[in-house]
């Protein structure tokens, strides 16, 4: 399938591992120009001279209120316009909500829901002018609660009805924005909690991973590329009828509407 995504321009938030990673390495590969934004220099570098298009790396806190117009500017500045803004930066502590502290919450709040509400707020106008897309990386934690994500279930759907309401401005601007939701995906994350659970039950890594996958009701983990191509599909001509949809990559795991 031709994805007519060649010289397009993306900014890909948290793109200096996992996830963000393979969305940047996927667009790429399908000939769109990459903008990589990440707090990590070394590993943007690092990236950039692996990607096969023309990247700009910008090492830049998206907790930071500042820090998003101006990764937008550095975007528009180098390569003239902008296509695509992929949200996908952003992580949040677990724990007992009684043992997480207020802290704990503005720090999940601040750089997966502030930072891309800011960067989609900045590169709206440029997504505008060229009928762009927006695909925020949510995550199932924001459909069905649970007792030890509250930050990022809350964070997530908050992330989610974002989207939805930022469809509405877009139907009357040209600017297609959607969702995905990722499930249990091979990042360094999954592999602390299957490092735990092997050392817990004494088995072996690939064992604690079925034991895992098990317990979450899915045949198996999803891979970083599976999210990626999901997001290059959202941004293609052909998912031209794609808004407002909130896509669950997860494996079956989200049993609800």
């Amino acid at each position: 399938m031709n994805l007519s995504l060649t010289d397009k321009v993306a900014i890909v938030t948290g793109a200096s591992r996992g996830i963000g990673r393979s969305i940047a390495q996927t667009l790429a590969a399908e000939g769109m120009k990459v903008v990589a934004v990440a707090r990590s220099r070394g590993e943007l570098d690092a990236l950039a001279r692996e990607l096969p298009t023309d990247t700009l790396v910008v090492a830049a806190d998206l907790r930071e209120p500042a820090a998003p117009a101006a990764v937008v500017d550095a975007a528009v500045a180098r390569f003239g316009g902008l296509d695509l803004l992929v949200n996908n930066a952003g992580a949040t502590k677990r724990g007992d909500f009684f043992e997480l502290t207020d802290e704990d919450w503005h720090d999940g709040f601040a750089l997966k829901f502030f930072g891309a509400m800011r960067c989609c707020r900045a590169a709206w106008p440029h997504l505008k002018a060229r009928s762009g897309a927006i695909v925020n990386i949510s995550g199932i934690g924001g459909r069905t609660g649970n007792a030890d994500f509250t930050i990022g279930g809350s964070v997530n759907a908050a992330v989610l009805i974002l989207t939805k309401a930022l469809a509405d401005r877009g139907t009357r601007d040209g600017v297609r924005v959607n969702a995905i939701n990722p499930g249990f995906i091979k990042t360094d994350r999954l592999f602390v909690r299957i490092q735990a659970v092997a050392s817990e039950r004494g088995l072996d890594r690939a064992a604690a991973e079925r034991e895992l996958a098990n317990q979450m009701g899915v045949a198996r983990f999803g891979e970083p590329s599976e999210i990626a191509s999901a997001v290059a599909f959202l941004a293609s001509a052909p998912a031209a009828f794609c808004h407002g949809a909130i896509l669950d990559v997860d494996g079956g795991q989200t049993r609800t509407l």
